[in-house]
């Protein structure tokens, strides 16, 4: 080949929908909620961050196919909201003949940049975005949301869970797996029909990996200060031994990896280690840094 010019794949525009403006926690309403987000300073409730997701996997299985589902890692920092109805697309740099590790981003239909993110193959995916970004962390300052949490805190209980295509996810995610189907931006025969699925199970779509880890993660009982409204601000969903499937049962383990702050916000970066249901064979392991809002905070600004 006579050039070295990078190449990528690119999925069509797609728009997102909006499944979460019933949302809440803490109880109050959540950042997706209309009012909510212009209460803080934004124009209406964002899409949430791993609802992105789905626009990868077509791309990510061109280039590596069923392994990406079975060891396959997207670690993605979000950089700017989307709201319904507008567009957005997804990209994948072509790597190199062999390569298990490439560039990810996708963009609103103007350019604007939504995320960007390392997708890899294991069991060795090198030095994912996030883990990146955790190490370049500098030291927070002091903090108020979040002064009771420590690294390496770990969640009160282990948590077991499972989707099953009708089951409502609860106050976090007011809706079932076939009601995200119903809108998904990226559907596949793979995510409900059993006899389609190389495995011979219906899978959970990579976005919903993300509900799955935290429907119930009220149970791990962290001691955040509230209330106060939080959004994604950092994601990593990486299967070990996947895909993990409609109606099995998993445990979950958690533990508070890192902590954080910037002008507007306080972060906790959340492991979340997925199991099979005897918690002996890690299945999945999700990083998520919820950023809480300083704004939305009663009395911040003066204590």
């Amino acid at each position: 080949m006579s050039f070295d010019t990078p190449l990528a794949l690119s999925g069509p525009l797609r728009q997102p929908r909006q499944m979460l403006a019933d949302q809440e926690y803490g109880g109050h309403a959540s950042i997706h909620d209309d009012a909510m987000a212009e209460k803080l300073g934004f124009r209406a409730g964002p899409i949430e961050g791993p609802t992105h997701f789905s626009l990868f996997p077509p791309l990510l299985e061109k280039l590596w196919g069923k392994a990406w589902y079975e060891r396959g890692c997207l670690s993605a920092h979000y950089m700017n909201m989307v709201v319904e109805g507008e567009s957005v697309r997804a990209f994948v740099e072509i790597p190199a003949e062999g390569a298990t590790r490439t560039r990810a981003w996708a963009e609103k239909a103007d350019g604007t940049p939504v995320l960007e993110a390392s997708a890899s193959l294991g069991p060795d995916h090198g030095q994912t975005l996030l883990e990146g970004r955790l190490a370049a962390l500098r030291p927070h300052g002091p903090l108020l949301i979040l002064a009771d949490l420590k690294v390496g805190m770990p969640g009160k209980v282990e948590e077991r869970v499972r989707m099953d295509p009708d089951q409502n996810m609860g106050k976090l995610y007011p809706f079932s797996l076939n009601e995200k189907l119903a809108r998904i931006t990226e559907n596949s025969p793979w995510y409900s029909d059993a006899a389609s699925s190389p495995w011979g199970r219906a899978i959970i779509p990579l976005e919903m990996v993300s509900v799955l880890a935290e429907y119930s993660s009220h149970a791990a009982g962290f001691p955040v200060k509230g209330p106060a409204v939080g959004l994604f601000a950092d994601q990593e969903i990486r299967m070990i031994d996947g895909p993990l499937f409609v109606g099995e049962d998993y445990l979950i383990r958690r533990e508070i990896a890192a902590l954080s702050d910037s002008r507007r916000t306080e972060s906790y970066w959340v492991r979340t280690r997925i199991f099979d249901a005897t918690g002996t064979v890690q299945k999945a392991e999700m990083l998520l840094n919820h950023a809480s809002l300083k704004d939305s905070y009663a009395g911040y600004q003066t204590a």
